[in-house]
């Protein structure tokens, strides 16, 4: 089993992270802790093999952490997963050994890829035969396959509205949306609804002073 301690400093998100590894065959929650300190202490004195990190703690830095477990000479790994988009700070990531790296908001299908890859190079052992295999093997961390969306939706847009919707925190409507990505209506409400049914956005009715009540989406950051 692969020991996997999460640290996530928001009881919400990391109470889901720990189901979302539960469900995962050949994996086990050692822990879950809500800081970089902690973090620390608990990978000193239990074994544990993977760490999924939040970078934003409210002690530290995930990357500070990363170092700190280098320093101490601990053979774990680690994912991050967080919502830094900094290209510099994924650079700097793979400096101090994140081994993959996993944006917010994700559905626990983005997890269970990233989950069934480390699995993969984690169980690989013996001595390879030449460098394809060894480039085999780092390419097992390295290359993902994107998920087909449904017919007629495109990746680029479903990124435009991951975006708007992630910047409006207390929430839009489809029109608003559509307004912020100059698309139409009908097309905004179809990637807001996909973004729901996966998890990843949140329905919530709005009243106005007359006529049915208006479905906003919000943010459902995991």
């Amino acid at each position: 089993m692969i020991k996997v301690l999460v640290v996530e400093d928001e009881p919400v998100a990391a109470d889901a992270h720990r189901v979302y590894v539960e469900r995962m065959p050949g994996f086990t929650v050692s822990g879950v802790v809500h800081s970089g300190g902690d973090a620390l202490r608990f990978c000193e004195r239990e074994p544990v093999d993977l760490v999924l990190l939040d970078f934003y703690l409210p002690d530290t830095h995930g990357l500070a952490v990363c170092r700190s477990l280098r320093a101490a000479g601990l053979p774990i790994d680690v994912i991050a997963v967080t919502s830094a988009r900094d290209l510099a700070l994924v650079k700097a990531a793979v400096s101090v050994g994140v081994v993959q790296y996993l944006l917010k908001p994700f559905t626990f299908a983005s997890l269970r890829e990233k989950l069934e890859r480390y699995a993969e190079f984690h169980g690989a052992s013996g001595e390879v035969s030449g460098q394809a295999e060894i480039d085999r093997a780092l390419g097992t961390l390295r290359t993902t396959e994107r998920q087909a969306l449904p017919k007629g939706m495109s990746g680029q847009t479903l990124e435009a509205i991951t975006e708007v919707l992630a910047s409006s925190a207390d929430g839009l409507s489809a029109g608003a949306a559509a307004t912020a990505i100059g698309a139409s209506r009908v097309t905004a409400r179809r990637y807001l609804e996909y973004l729901a049914d996966n998890g990843l956005a949140q329905r919530e009715p709005r009243y106005g002073q007359v006529g049915r009540p208006e479905v906003w989406y919000k943010p459902k950051t995991v």
